[in-house]
């Protein structure tokens, strides 16, 4: 079924790609309200918007992704209600916020966190699942892991719906295989193993979801192109990238000691093992590793195996900013091959950005390989140390560009 609320607008298309550019609209979180332009009030804008995550409203991360959409559709009046973990902004009114902060999963808040985690995701799904089965809502919002049951009530009401995807494919870019299973299914299981088993998210889950949302926001081509993959339609893929507030982050005063900054949570999924092997084995002499970002568990026998006296876990900070700009220069170098078809128009890198990290990942060129062949991608990192503050273009020219030559 086509939606029919003005989502699908030439300037956001993928296939337009004017993103490469031209500067996204956006603003930043503290922005004055704009004005109503004769433009904005022409659209055709949903009644009753009902959106859901698996985060809070207001904060960091997730979190502000949550809050910066509700603002926009209760500025555009049609925010109908939003469900989520906890509220933590004033702007958006308490009764147009459905707060699961004290939710009976908690009392399971005991498992681990795979199983805790899918436990609150499916209630999630449950509760908003019974909100779009009142039929006062005609557009849904959400996302991947979030909303299965909600997305099966929506097509039977036919309600448009929308998914955020936070990554890629499920499957990513490459074909999937069948593997053996190696554990017991939940059918096999009996008494309290089977109802833990069952809290679980699986791959059929997400790939479910994806197939019955009407529109997927992706935040990248790359990622895009793991759904034209597995044969998505172009129209299907929205995409919406993320910005940073420019005056909030910025360099600050060089330190007295070469310092590598990390800056998110402590998570396998965020490559902290990765980080701190490399660590330990540089053996610098005279250099520092910030960890910012809360300490999971699965962090800590890493910390453990790879600590040297010269890490600084600083935990999370509200403040990441005046941690990021303390840092030392580093060079990512990436072959670019001409003649080669790249990304993105071109593009061999993918630049990511919020209030809590910053992430430039290199990309080679687009190539087919036979299933028995393998491709070799480099990177050649460096670290430069005595490098001057800069505010300006002119500073970047002067202090920067002579060390990347």
């Amino acid at each position: 079924m086509p939606i029919r609320f003005g989502l699908r607008t030439p300037l956001y298309m993928l296939h337009v790609r004017q993103n490469t550019s031209n500067p996204m609209p956006g603003e930043i979180l503290n922005a004055p309200a704009p004005s109503r332009s004769a433009a904005h009030a022409a659209r055709t804008l949903p009644k009753n918007l009902l959106y859901s995550i698996f985060a809070r409203i207001g904060g960091s991360g997730l979190d502000t992704d949550a809050f910066e959409t509700l603002r926009a559709s209760h500025r555009g009046g049609f925010l109908g209600k939003a469900i989520a973990y906890g509220n933590r902004q004033n702007e958006i009114p308490g009764s147009l916020i459905h707060s699961l902060r004290w939710h009976p999963v908690r009392l399971i808040s005991f498992l681990d966190r795979p199983h805790y985690y899918g436990a609150k995701k499916k209630y999630l799904d449950w509760i908003t699942a019974r909100q779009l089965a009142t039929g006062r809502y005609d557009l849904f919002h959400s996302w991947s892991g979030d909303c299965l049951r909600s997305l099966q009530i929506a097509k039977q009401h036919r309600i448009p719906s929308i998914v955020e995807v936070p990554t890629w494919h499920r499957d990513g870019g490459k074909q999937k295989f069948d593997q053996p299973k190696t554990a017991a299914s939940p059918g096999k299981l009996s008494g309290f193993r089977r109802w833990k088993a069952r809290l679980l998210l699986h791959r059929r889950r997400f790939i479910e979801e994806y197939k019955r949302a009407d529109l997927l926001l992706v935040l990248s081509e790359t990622a895009a192109e793991t759904f034209r993959f597995r044969g998505f339609p172009e129209e299907k893929l929205f995409y919406l990238p993320r910005g940073v507030d420019v005056e909030r982050f910025k360099p600050g005063a060089r330190p007295a000691k070469f310092r590598a900054v990390f800056a998110g949570a402590l998570i396998k999924r965020k490559g902290i093992q990765h980080v701190l092997e490399a660590w330990h084995r540089l053996n610098l002499p005279d250099a520092e590793l910030w960890l910012i970002g809360f300490v999971h568990d699965e962090a800590k026998p890493f910390l453990n195996q790879f600590w040297r006296d010269n890490i600084r876990v600083v935990g999370f900070v509200r403040d990441p900013e005046n941690y990021l700009n303390q840092g030392t220069l580093f060079i990512k170098r990436i072959p670019y091959q001409d003649g080669k078809t790249y990304p993105d128009n071109g593009c061999n890198f993918e630049t990511f950005s919020n209030q809590d990290m910053q992430e430039i990942e290199s990309v080679g060129p687009m190539t087919k390989l036979a299933s028995d062949k393998a491709l070799e991608h480099v990177e050649n990192w460096e670290l430069v140390g005595n490098v001057d503050n800069f505010q300006s273009e002119n500073d970047i020219d002067n202090n920067l560009l002579p060390k990347i030559k």
